[in-house]
């Protein structure tokens, strides 16, 4: 796992934009396309507006979600809201590249198959994203993968739905598909993450970020997340 310090969270959000830009150049120069995973938050929301600005092969990238609440479209909730605000607003995507999760659908289950299988049309079976972002809660959560929930040991599926938390069921990727990722990329920031920071870097397994796979992972953090790094 490879670690950078920052001095805040607007130079996170920089660095991460320049990092994902240069990742989807050498994606696309060793395989034509470049399938990208994104998380929510706001600290992501400003990359994403960074990255419209940056040197990208865009007629070549997919982007698909973490995660998402069941919430309606265009609700303030759901991460795709704040896709179009910024990816599908700022930059070149083509919407048709933007894949967004089933949220909305009566069967929820049955959705996350199909998103599933979107994956794998986009990169393979089994599906291998080129890099997955991902952000980290004070709870030690990642995606959608939060303490305590059964989605915490799925291994046989790549996208499934979870129980409430914070008010809301989500559809989240599992660890398989966040595992099997050429480059997973940390984005952390804030005060309120220090201790499940210093667990993410220790691999602390009780925590869920802790059971992500670290061989391909990069973290980028701001000095209020690591102040004694």
């Amino acid at each position: 796992m490879q670690f950078e310090l920052l001095p805040d969270a607007d130079a996170v959000a920089a660095r991460a934009a320049q990092f994902i830009a240069a990742t989807a150049r050498d994606s696309v120069r060793a395989r034509g396309r470049f399938v990208f995973a994104v998380s929510g938050g706001r600290t992501p929301w400003l990359m994403l507006r960074l990255l419209a600005r940056e040197d990208v092969p865009w007629p070549d990238v997919h982007v698909v979600q973490v995660d998402e609440r069941l919430a309606p479209a265009n609700d303030p909730d759901r991460n795709l809201t704040h896709l179009h605000e910024t990816l599908l607003l700022l930059s070149p995507l083509a919407p048709e590249h933007l894949y967004a999760m089933p949220v909305e659908a009566t069967d929820t289950t049955a959705a996350s198959r199909g998103y599933a299988a979107t994956l794998q049309a986009l990169a393979g079976t089994p599906p291998v994203l080129d890099l997955v972002h991902l952000g980290l809660g004070a709870d030690g959560h990642t995606a959608s993968l939060v303490p305590g929930d059964p989605v915490l040991d799925v291994s046989d599926a790549d996208v499934a739905v979870t129980e409430s938390y914070l008010g809301r069921r989500r559809m989240t990727l599992t660890y398989p598909i966040i595992d099997r990722a050429r480059h997973i990329l940390w984005v952390v920031t804030g005060a309120d993450k220090v201790t499940a920071l210093a667990q993410l870097r220790a691999g602390n397994r009780a925590i869920p970020g802790g059971r992500v796979c670290t061989d391909n992972a990069t973290i980028l953090a701001d000095r209020l997340a690591a102040p004694l790094a």
